[in-house]
């Protein structure tokens, strides 16, 4: 009876022992998800000290029915993965935890996250636990994947014993487990064919969109996005934004590029905005405070402009328009003729270029693609792809062209390669090696022309280097300032994609116009300096041509004139971000709250969600408190909006984008009382600085002009 008494009690103290050590676990990932990194680093730290009981219980969770604790557990497991990445002890001890639980825990979702921590591990230890399950019907997938993903000769010597005896469908799992492995990009030919090229991160983003278009399952394109996140630049941002909208890979998609862009901040441009802007609400996760803070900074002070653009938005052909004659034959139409043309051109090349399957493709008949747009000097990359005997070409500023063909049409020298400059005549015309992908298969280039000059990169190697583009259609002049862009038709079949174009041409310096000097404006701001201006010259900076508040820290405060002024005209431009505010401060003191002992006129994103519910007299353009502005009429946020306001004695007028939205007089309010019921001494005041009043958002001015009246 003793010996039965004294097993009940140890089984008793066994059971709350593990009770105890299950909490325990528990505590230390009740962190997760996390928003405070100092409570995730210790739990982290924590896991680092497990035994093998802790991690027994730790992953008996993933076979519990709470999914608030399973939700906890996978993402202190991959957090702790990651964490221990250059610890080469700690993952193969961890990787030892992980397999055994393979033999314990049930339930397909956390076997799934097991097998992908795995994977990540990259440890020789999971292949035997791993190379169990490839008979499994239900896992022999993932676990295919897992090997060829820890990619070792253990790993691979394991699929390749498990497909002697498997059967379908595990037999295709491991098959294209193994064709994954074994996968390698065509040859890049060059002058010297015995020398192989080592591949670039230009080819490996290519192989990486391949591998997507053929991804079955998300398990795959997370992998497929994991590998892109190591390739720096735009384009590898702009592949991964594309699974934005995937709901199985958005997320993973979202940190990934939130990291490209934090760590390239020269990455930018509308294009560039817009999936930051999309990814933002996607961050979730160990790392998601600290991502959504500095990503939501960054994207604040983005500018809108200088930056890549999208030509091509893979629906249809917006933005772009059929051939009309050459620069010189359209230089002399008048504007109603080159319209009526353009009109004629539109219609008679219906169905000649077509979008399909997110493609831009030539189906073999009609005339040359241009843009809708003019550019000067750019900075653009494109990715094309031809049949057999296949045949076009980029018209750079109108003119041919960046050459692509099929090089084994040795009868018309196309064995030199594509990326040459053809129709030059005197200066160097053929690539300077042969860097094609073979026919089928997607290439890039990266096109760079300023002034005269080009470059070309296709699939990431030098093909031209620097090189004057000779003008076509007058051989005596240089070539054309500003022009079109075409995609040539040729005859054949081709297909372009992921077109994205950066204007080089520089920011121009503001002038007056003629009417303007006539009247008596003076410039108070052209671009160059700030040299009329004093207050908050920190938190207003010059760049890029335009005036940029800077928020940061405790916020952006006041830029006033350095002279004073009664009654002017005063004509700005500025760019609002999302849901800013600022204000223009008119007849105002240096020192003191502008709205009150000056006067403020809003300058504000009014259509903003959050200020659904303002008075009228806080409207853009308005006397802030004290005179109603009109509301509708600013541009989208990010285009530049132009106003003009004209003070004179106790009249006030303000024109924002050619409409009047505001024309009152103060002296009423100031006799009698404002709208806000407030004090407004400064609607007494007959002169006065004209300031920018900062509220802590990023807004952007310039080409700024005053006269005195």
């Amino acid at each position: 009876m003793k010996k039965i008494y004294f097993i009940l009690l140890l089984l008793v103290f066994s059971l709350v022992q593990v009770s105890a050590q299950t909490d325990a676990v528990k505590t230390t990932i009740a962190t997760f998800p996390y928003q405070h990194i100092n409570e995730a680093d210790a739990a982290l730290t924590a896991m680092q000290s497990w035994d093998k009981a802790s991690w027994k219980s730790f992953l008996s969770i993933f076979d519990g029915n709470d999914s608030t604790q399973f939700l906890k557990a996978t993402y202190a497991l991959n957090a702790y993965v990651h964490h221990i990445a250059n610890d080469a002890e700690k993952k193969k001890q961890a990787a030892t935890f992980l397999s055994s639980g393979l033999g314990y825990v049930k339930s397909f979702n956390g076997r799934y996250a097991i097998i992908l921590d795995l994977a990540l591990l990259g440890e020789d230890v999971a292949v035997k636990p791993l190379a169990t399950l490839l008979t499994d019907n239900i896992y022999a997938g993932n676990a295919a994947r897992a090997l060829a993903y820890i990619h070792s000769p253990a790993s691979i010597e394991a699929l390749n014993k498990a497909l002697v005896k498997a059967k379908d469908p595990a037999r295709k799992h491991i098959q294209a487990a193994l064709d994954n492995v074994n996968s390698v990009l065509p040859e890049i030919k060059t002058a010297q064919p015995a020398k192989k090229i080592i591949q670039n991160d230009v080819q490996q983003l290519l192989s990486l969109q391949n591998q997507m278009d053929a991804a079955t399952n998300p398990w795959q394109q997370k992998r497929i996005l994991a590998e892109a996140a190591h390739i720096p630049g735009f384009n590898s941002l702009m592949f991964v934004s594309h699974s934005l909208n995937d709901p199985a890979a958005g997320e993973d998609a979202a940190s990934i590029i939130a990291r490209l862009a934090l760590a390239d901040k020269t990455i930018r441009g509308r294009a560039v905005r817009e999936a930051l802007e999309k990814a933002l609400p996607l961050i979730k996760g160990e790392d998601s405070a600290f991502l959504v803070k500095n990503l939501s900074a960054h994207i604040a002070l983005m500018p809108y402009d200088n930056g890549f653009v999208s030509l091509f938005n893979g629906k249809d052909l917006t933005g772009w328009k059929a051939l009309v004659g050459n620069p010189v034959t359209r230089a002399k139409m008048t504007a109603d003729e080159l319209e009526n043309q353009q009109t004629i051109a539109n219609e008679k090349t219906k169905g000649d270029w077509i979008v399909k399957d997110g493609l831009l493709i030539f189906t073999g008949h009609g005339e040359n693609l241009a843009t809708a747009t003019q550019y000067g000097d750019f900075d653009m990359y494109v990715d094309w792809k031809i049949t057999a005997q296949g045949d076009a070409g980029i018209y750079l500023r109108g003119t041919p062209q960046v050459q692509i063909w099929d090089t084994s049409r040795r009868d018309v020298g196309a064995q030199v390669g594509s990326g040459g400059l053809y129709n030059n005549q005197k200066n160097q015309s053929k690539p300077l090696v042969v860097a094609d992908n073979k026919i089928g298969d997607w290439n890039t280039f990266h096109i760079i022309m300023k002034g005269e000059k080009v470059t070309v990169y296709l699939n990431g190697v030098l093909v031209t280097d620097n090189t004057i583009l000779e003008n076509y259609w007058d051989k005596t002049q240089p070539i054309f300032p500003k022009e079109q862009i075409e995609l040539q038709a040729h005859g054949t079949y081709v297909a372009y994609r992921n077109i994205y174009l950066k204007d080089l041409s520089g920011t121009a310096v503001a002038t007056l116009s003629d009417a303007e000097k006539k009247q008596g404006f003076s410039m108070l701001f052209d671009g160059r300096n700030m040299d009329n201006w004093t207050g908050d010259t920190s938190g207003y900076r010059l760049e890029e041509g335009n005036i940029v508040v800077h928020p940061e820290g405790n916020g952006a405060g006041n830029l006033y004139t350095k002279n004073e002024y009664a009654d002017f005209e005063y004509r700005f431009e500025f760019q609002l971000t999302p849901g800013a505010n600022n204000g223009l401060g008119i007849r105002a003191p240096l020192e003191g709250d502008a709205a009150y002992v000056g006067m403020e006129l809003q300058i504000l994103d009014n259509e903003a969600e959050k200020y659904k519910d303002l008075h009228p007299y806080q409207y853009h353009g308005s006397v802030y408190g004290v005179i109603p502005a009109k509301r509708g009429y600013l541009l989208p946020t990010g285009n530049w909006n132009k106003e003009e306001v004209v003070v004179k004695g106790t009249k006030i007028k303000v024109t924002l984008n050619g409409t009047v939205i505001m024309e009152g007089d103060i002296k009423e309010p100031a006799k009698n009382g404002t709208m806000d019921h407030k004090d407004h001494p400064g609607l007494k005041r007959k002169t006065g600085h004209i300031g920018f009043l900062g509220h802590g958002d990023v807004v952007r001015f310039r080409n700024i002009r005053v006269r005195k009246l």
